[in-house]
């Protein structure tokens, strides 16, 4: 017995040391990225990207489910954006409420018959809309088939190139399109690329622009402000820049049309389709031997909702869990393959174990040393050890990040947001982090637990944040 939670002890803080050295390591390779980008970035002309004739133009694709609250500032940021060459097609799955009816109102839609240029499947389109007001919106109204059918939906109908997939509860800033079509066009191989999103909650927001930048009052939105600095800065940017991204957010990405007719479009059956469209990406032109370039622009950006309450916090935080442990283990047959480079040698294996298993792991582990502690089979000392290496993980990693974010961008001006989140960076280890390792651990049980339709949060809208 002795032996057994020897083993399991070491074994454990020998798991944390690794996720400490790797999660550091991924946060000065994003540090690095950032650092390159910033001092290069007065060097590219992105004024002649927004009015050349020449750019790539760009559908963007809007799924909405019961987004009444929040559809129009979504419009009227993208009819706002920098970059001229767009249409909006804004898809209405099945809603509820009266997200229809809003539009309706607010752009004067008219019936029309648009054709569609490509034959994905989806549910049943029962009607298409064109806008009085501006040109270039387009409205189709479906019956509910989940987010994914309603990305192809609107890829179906989709006039240019390009496909930009933003969530209903996002704004764009100004320059975000502009910078992603620069990255298509300065590399014909990318097929995908994606931005920043940052947390929208407490700041202020007029027709549709973020126009003060502020933390929320509230422990919830700021601790999630924290979670997108790290996600972005300490992940995305990293694995972007070693060729390895997998995840592209589905509240703003960039795709190649034909890329995503190519390989069938979203994926239904999945809880996170963004996640699982990037893996399948990658598969479909490596299978192929052909050039596949996605990555992640450390600039753009756009602002979304985040949950406002611990319920829809809870329910979003399992349906991701859900869906990667969905889209690792359906895509499973891509590790250690040569075939898929360092895809299946490095991304995916750590997304196995430092992601998707991490807190079945790490609940296996503090459970066993803290019995082995309290029964005299494990030191004291070892166990303070590994509290205070399970304790400093999050901290190092979270001061890191706000050291990125203030030298690099400074989006939060004030000297009180950013005590804020410094103090969040703390708090978040006495009890958040807890509770996030119990919703994920009862997630990768229900893996395969039925539904794949989008999980319904309540939208607080951004008018009320102001």
């Amino acid at each position: 017995m002795h032996l057994l939670f020897t083993v399991v002890s070491v074994t454990f803080a020998l798991y944390m040391i690794l996720l400490l050295a790797t999660s550091l390591a991924l946060v000065l390779v994003g540090w690095s990225a950032v650092h390159k980008y910033v001092a290069l970035r007065p060097l590219r002309d992105y004024r002649n990207v927004d009015k050349s004739e020449l750019s790539l133009p760009v559908t963007i694709v809007v799924p909405a489910f019961n987004e009444a609250k929040t559809i129009i500032d979504t419009v009227q940021a993208l009819l706002n954006t920098d970059f001229t060459r767009i249409e909006i097609v804004i898809v209405n799955d099945g809603s509820s409420d009266n997200t229809i009816e809003v539009l309706t109102e607010e752009f004067k839609l008219v019936e029309t018959q648009r054709v569609p240029r490509s034959g994905l499947p989806t549910a049943v389109i029962r009607q298409t809309f064109e806008s009085l007001v501006d040109d270039r919106i387009s409205v189709i109204d479906k019956e509910r088939g989940g987010k994914a059918d309603a990305l192809n939906a609107g890829i179906n109908m989709g006039r240019y190139p390009l496909i930009c997939a933003v969530d209903a509860d996002t704004l764009l800033d100004h320059g975000a399109l502009s910078r992603l079509v620069w990255d298509f066009q300065a590399d014909p191989s990318t097929v995908a690329t994606g931005g920043i999103v940052r947390v929208a909650n407490g700041s202020l927001a007029e027709q549709g622009l973020i126009t003060r930048v502020q933390t929320p009052p509230d422990f919830l939105g700021q601790v999630q402000i924290l979670e997108y600095l790290r996600a972005f800065f300490g992940g995305r940017i990293a694995w972007s820049s070693l060729n390895c991204l997998i995840i592209i957010s589905g509240a703003f990405g960039l795709f190649r049309r034909q890329a995503l007719v190519d390989i069938g479009g979203y994926d239904s059956n999945t809880v996170t389709e963004d996640a699982e469209l990037i893996l399948r990406l990658h598969r479909y032109y490596r299978d192929r031997e052909s050039q596949c370039r996605i990555t992640f622009f450390p600039d753009p950006v756009c602002w979304t909702e985040a949950p406002a309450t611990a319920s829809q916090l809870a329910r979003q935080r399992d349906r991701w869990q859900r869906g990667l442990g969905q889209t690792l283990v359906d895509h499973r047959s891509m590790l250690f393959r040569r075939r898929y480079g360092r895809i299946g040698w490095i991304a995916l294996p750590y997304y196995w174990l430092f992601e998707f298993l991490e807190p079945l792991i790490t609940t296996v582990g503090i459970v066993f040393t803290t019995i082995g502690m309290a029964s005299g089979l494990v030191s004291p000392v070892f166990f303070v050890s590994v509290l205070v290496l399970v304790l400093a993980y999050g901290f190092v990693v979270n001061m890191i990040v706000l050291m990125i974010e203030e030298r690099s961008y400074r989006r939060y001006p004030m000297w009180r947001d950013l005590w804020r989140l410094v103090w969040v960076s703390f708090a978040e280890n006495f009890g958040y982090r807890q509770w996030q390792t119990i919703i994920r651990l009862v997630a990768v049980f229900r893996v395969r637990s039925a539904g794949t339709h989008w999980g319904e949060m309540h939208r607080v809208g951004f008018d009320a944040q102001k």
